[in-house]
């Protein structure tokens, strides 16, 4: 079963969050800062639930250092009404948020999606390939290659491409994005879809033409440009 990390300085809180996830058969551990949190990370840490108001170093400057070194997925727990948290948060690589107070189901649904598309086993070979144009998505090993650049994604990020990638030319709505990529339900202000679409941008290295790669579909989503 998948290894959490806790990163919260609510030592009640952790507590909580430990016996709900054992008793659903994940292995945690738990730090109580950032800096704690840095340290206890590993290869063999396969999520990180990460708040965003601790002591020493906070959640935004813990997770912009943990994206210099891991790829680990992060679920950001963030104050009620906080927005500017998630959003920030979204932009330096967390994979989503939940709003505190949240409930045992919602957490538990939270993990389990994030855990669906980063520990999914592709039945293709490592070696095969989705190409679009310029881009290529190699899902058995987790890597995309755009203008033959290697691409630093993250594992939302990744998903998100290669959910594109399989789409060209298709009108998308932010709903499929979230249900499908993102394995939620759109909530009203739920800008989870938008970011990542943005981040996913700014990493796809520019077209010959100068034309955007993904176009914005006002009020209804997103589109793989095909020429």
């Amino acid at each position: 079963m998948a290894h959490i990390l806790i990163i919260d300085d609510d030592t009640e809180l952790t507590s909580l969050l430990k016996d709900i996830l054992s008793f659903e058969g994940f292995e945690t551990s738990e730090a109580n800062d950032g800096i704690a949190g840095l340290e206890a990370m590993h290869n063999d840490i396969d999520l990180v639930l990460m708040d965003v108001m601790m002591p020493r170093l906070n959640g935004m400057d813990t997770l912009k250092k943990l994206r210099e070194k891991w790829e680990t997925p992060v679920l950001m727990l963030t104050a009620k009404g906080e927005e500017i948290d998630r959003v920030i948060g979204l932009e330096l690589g967390a994979d989503d948020y939940l709003p505190k107070p949240f409930s045992d189901r919602e957490l538990l649904a939270r993990i389990k999606a994030i855990l669906r598309r980063t520990q999914s086993k592709p039945e293709t070979a490592s070696s095969d390939c989705v190409a679009f144009e310029d881009i290529q998505v190699f899902p058995g090993k987790q890597e995309a290659h755009c203008q033959s650049q290697l691409l630093d994604l993250t594992t939302t990020e990744f998903a998100l491409l290669h959910y594109f990638v399989q789409k060209p030319g298709e009108a998308l709505t932010k709903e499929s994005l979230s249900l499908d990529v993102l394995g939620k339900r759109l909530s009203a202000f739920d800008r989870a879809v938008d970011m990542h679409v943005s981040n996913l941008r700014k990493k796809l290295p520019k077209k010959p033409d100068g034309k955007p790669r993904i176009k914005t579909l006002r009020g209804r989503g997103y589109l793989l440009v095909k020429e």
